[in-house]
């Protein structure tokens, strides 16, 4: 096996001191410009790279900052980390993107991985329900920024979406469109998002004079399209079936949608369908699908500005105010949900 290449080896060949070579990489006005060149050649010729983690360890601060997402396999989370990314790249910063896949184990074992890591700070969107993951991590002293979850109870920032509202929204067209019995594809019990926009959804019936009998939930385990299918073939198999269907995500609405294809069932005519999130593969569905569309990329730009803003070197003390920014929903309706001619 080869042996990297250190600072000492680069100070031999170029015959300097290894404090020239640091000024060299770290300080180049202040070495002469005759011997920096030397320097940089034998840099150039021994292939040296600079030890990062190294520089990190002295300087206290990292160059790389965390994401911890629910589940990559959802193209919402996909552009909540290109938003974070591209607010990284803009202050010099990398990203390292990590998925809980729902887990409360795993997401404890990529928080731990973190302060390992000494990170900058971490952008989280948390899977333990119980909080207990994020009050280990806190005591690492490690910035966080809590992602599609509003950090109630906490003194930390976060960047969230008004689920509730975003759950009226869907409802309520549904509603206007002249369903009476609804279905809500809820997912996993334990998250808030999942809960919320139960609440918006029942807060709807509620406006229009209608009974909580009129919303039937159907949870699933996860927030996939496997899951979606689930519901879907549970939901053919009720004596009064619901003419209309709120899904709490997009993966889970696609999977419904498969399987009143399967089945025969005509959507929107026997079957309206609104989804959340509004992802890409929406408007590319065998029938586009209306889905409450959340600003993600944004989020994840706002969340991680909002890190840098509270891990600036600079900063003075007291500068930064933790803050929660709620962004508001909008409904985007396609053919899943039109009334029939």
């Amino acid at each position: 096996m080869a042996q990297s290449v250190g600072i000492k080896d680069v100070a031999r060949v170029a015959g300097v001191s290894v404090g020239t070579v640091s000024n060299v990489i770290n300080r180049p006005d202040t070495v002469a410009s005759e011997t920096r060149a030397r320097v940089l050649s034998a840099i150039d010729r021994l292939g040296y790279v600079r030890s990062e983690s190294a520089r990190q360890l002295r300087a206290g601060r990292s160059r790389i900052m965390g994401l911890l997402v629910l589940d990559m396999g959802n193209p919402f989370f996909v552009d909540v980390a290109r938003g974070a990314e591209r607010a990284a790249r803009e202050a010099g910063l990398g990203v390292m993107v990590c998925n809980s896949a729902q887990s409360a184990g795993e997401e404890a074992d990529y928080l731990s991985l973190f302060a390992e890591q000494r990170v900058r700070g971490v952008l989280l969107t948390p899977a333990d329900a119980t909080g207990r993951n994020i009050e280990a991590f806190r005591r690492h002293g490690i910035p966080f920024v809590l992602v599609d979850r509003v950090a109630e109870g906490t003194t930390e920032c976060s960047v969230s979406v008004d689920d509730v509202a975003g759950g009226a929204l869907a409802v309520r067209h549904l509603i206007d469109a002249g369903h009476r019995s609804i279905a809500y594809v809820s997912g996993p019990p334990g998250l808030t998002q999942v809960t919320d926009r139960r609440t918006g959804a029942m807060n709807a019936l509620g406006e229009a004079g209608l009974g909580p009998e009129c919303l039937r939930e159907l949870p699933t385990e996860r927030l996939d399209v496997a899951a979606g299918r689930d519901a879907g073939a549970r939901l053919l198999g009720l004596a009064d079936r619901p003419t209309a269907v709120f899904c709490a995500n997009d993966l889970l609405a696609l999977g419904v949608l498969q399987a009143m294809f399967a089945a025969g069932v005509s959507v929107p005519d026997d079957l309206a369908i609104v989804g959340y999130d509004d992802i890409e593969f929406a408007a590319a569905a065998a029938v586009p699908l209306t889905s409450v569309r959340q600003p993600a990329v944004t989020m994840g730009a706002l969340a991680a500005e909002l890190l840098l803003e509270e891990t600036e070197a600079d900063a003075a003390p007291g500068a930064h105010q933790h803050r929660r920014v709620v962004l508001q929903p909008e409904l985007v309706v396609r053919r899943s949900s039109l009334p029939p001619r």
